[in-house]
C-alpha cells in the first residue's frame, strides 16, 4: 500500500507500538494504514493505545484537510474552515 508520503508502506514502517510523541507525519501512516486496509481500526486501537474518539479525530482531520489537519495547533482553524465550506 502507498503511505501518505507516496512512498510503499509495509506493517514494519508504522511507528512502533510505543509512540508517545504523535507528530503529523506518524498521524498521517497510521490513517493510511487503516485507511488501506494494512490495519484495522481495532488494532490500531490495541497496538497504539488510542481511543476511538481520538483515532476518530485524526482520520476526520486528514480526510478534511490532509496532513494539516492532523496539526494539533491548527484544529480549530480547521475545522471552522471546513464549517465554513460546508454553508456555502
Amino acid at each position: 500500500m502507498i503511505g501518505p508520503l507516496g512512498l510503499p508502506m509495509t506493517v514494519a514502517d508504522l511507528p512502533p507500538p510505543d509512540t508517545t510523541r504523535w507528530v503529523i507525519r506518524r498521524k498521517a501512516e497510521v490513517v493510511a494504514a487503516v485507511n488501506g486496509g494494512l490495519l484495522t481500526i481495532e488494532q490500531v486501537l490495541d497496538r497504539y493505545g488510542l481511543t476511538l474518539e481520538e483515532f476518530a479525530g485524526w482520520q476526520r482531520g486528514f480526510d478534511r484537510s490532509g496532513m494539516r489537519g492532523l496539526r494539533v495547533t491548527r484544529i480549530k482553524h480547521y475545522r471552522d474552515q471546513y464549517q465554513r465550506q460546508l454553508r456555502y
